[in-house]
């Protein structure tokens, strides 16, 4: 069953406390970004400024380049996921390889010009492909249904991945995205700057929970 997962990306650790205080109480999975001012183009708070209430599975996506560098401080911390993006300068398959042997759950994130057979190799070593719709550094974004096609040529590569999306989540399309075969949908902006985020969530869930509509 697909999964509503809401995000934090934070340029200041004061935003972050706020940001994780709107999503307390009713989120279960989250995606935390984390930017390095080069990939994307903003900053984000640090690897030192993470934290996260007991019990939330946490997914942190890494839209950087030195994967050398935030892969091993990410480890340590033992999140649910680190997604790296099949991009980066740096090793994207050591990088996975790393996370795997740590216990962790391995994620890589395709940017639109992406085209999965270029990085069958990451997708084949990776557990969770991430369909990346937005704008790199920033909530928002547009939710381009024509990325669903990716979803068919990356399960020709590997059948068992999860398939996350990120960019542009909102009610009005959340049905039509699981439809396309989206396991986790990733939620910024339609969550975090609701004027009542738990009911957001809420009718996120009911959308991606409908059956039978024609």
């Amino acid at each position: 069953m697909s999964v509503i997962a809401p995000a934090i990306l934070a340029d200041n650790p004061t935003a972050y406390k706020e940001q994780v205080g709107r999503i307390t109480g009713f989120a279960e999975r989250v995606h935390i970004d984390l930017t390095d001012g080069e990939f994307a183009p903003t900053f984000t708070v640090g690897i030192g400024d993470l934290w996260a209430p007991e019990g939330w599975t946490v997914d942190i996506h890494v839209m950087a380049h030195d994967l050398g560098e935030y892969v091993p401080k990410l480890v340590a911390l033992k999140p649910h996921m680190i997604i790296i993006h099949a991009e980066a300068r740096g090793d994207a398959a050591a990088a996975l390889t790393l996370i795997k042997q740590a216990g962790v759950k391995a994620g890589v994130a395709l940017l639109r010009p992406t085209v999965p057979a270029t990085v069958t190799p990451l997708i084949e070593a990776a557990e969770h492909v991430l369909i990346f719709s937005g704008e790199l550094g920033r909530m928002g974004g547009t939710a381009s249904l024509m990325q669903l096609e990716k979803i068919r040529l990356i399960k020709a590569i590997n059948p068992n991945v999860e398939i996350g999306w990120d960019g542009g989540v909102m009610a009005d399309n959340a049905y039509s995205l699981v439809q396309g075969g989206v396991d986790v949908l990733n939620v910024g902006s339609a969550i975090q700057k609701a004027g009542d985020p738990q009911a957001a969530f809420a009718k996120l869930q009911q959308e991606i929970a409908k059956t039978g509509v024609i």
